[in-house]
């Protein structure tokens, strides 16, 4: 599906597939960090099985209001003990499908808000 945002001055999710998402109008077909502050990391895991507590440790220090989840394919929830320092420097995190939540952060980082996707983004079959 093809997204156009009206007119976004932030960096925003331009198009996504199975196993891709479109940054800015770049394919990426790996999981990743994006931020409306700019911010574009590769983020090491390729499948919800492969989550961890290091995963959302990485989340804590992004200087973000509000960190949108995506949990691949379909929706999935981290465990609650991975969240803590999220929850401790009250940061907000929101679980969905990794394609709802390109929705989600467009909407939010198009409205001004300082919010972060972390998107995972699971190899399908015309990836491999």
């Amino acid at each position: 599906m093809k997204l156009q945002p009206d007119r976004i001055e932030t960096q925003s999710v331009t198009a996504y597939g199975s196993g891709w998402v479109a940054i800015q109008g770049e394919k990426i077909t790996h999981s990743v960090l994006i931020s409306s502050e700019g911010l574009r990391l590769d983020w090491r895991c390729q499948s919800f099985d492969d989550l961890g507590p290091h995963h959302f440790a990485q989340l804590v220090d992004l200087d973000v209001e509000l960190v949108i989840f995506g949990s691949g394919e379909r929706l999935r929830f981290p465990k609650p003990e991975w969240q803590v320092g999220l929850m401790q420097r009250r940061v907000g995190l929101e679980t969905m499908d990794t394609q709802a939540a390109c929705r989600t952060y467009n909407i939010l980082a198009g409205e001004g808000r300082k919010v972060a996707a972390a998107l995972i983004i699971e190899p399908s079959a015309s990836n491999n």
